[in-house]
């Protein structure tokens, strides 16, 4: 089954016809997850910088790029740890507000995944 994204609103993502509102990590195989906000959270005590933690766990094995939704407001950001984690995994990382990353998510290639927060 192919993953789409429908819409997005602040607070809430519409996913295969499902509703979220919490941000989401979905792998490249298409499963969807509540992003581990706590493992960036713990680092800056806040859920607006990735941590290399976090960064880790949207890993897999075979990810050639992973689409971050920012937010609406474009707000969350990459700490240099977590960019520089995917720089040496060899993983293009498109950083972009959530409404515009979600088009770009949907014309996909198989091995990415996304990461999107739906506030600001």
């Amino acid at each position: 089954m192919t993953t789409t994204i429908d819409t997005t609103t602040f607070g809430s993502i519409t996913i295969n016809g499902t509703t979220y509102d919490f941000d989401v990590l979905i792998r490249s195989t298409g499963e969807i997850e509540k992003r581990k906000k706590k493992l960036s959270k713990q680092v800056y005590g806040s859920s607006h910088t990735l941590s290399k933690d976090e960064a880790k766990h949207c890993y897999e094995e075979g990810l050639r790029t992973i689409v971050i939704g920012s937010g609406h407001e474009g707000v969350l950001h990459l700490s240099e740890e977590a960019t520089e984690y995917f720089e040496k995994k060899g993983v293009e990382v498109i950083l972009c507000p959530t409404p515009e990353a979600i088009k770009i998510f949907n014309k996909r290639t198989p091995s990415t995944a996304g990461l999107f927060h739906i506030t600001c």
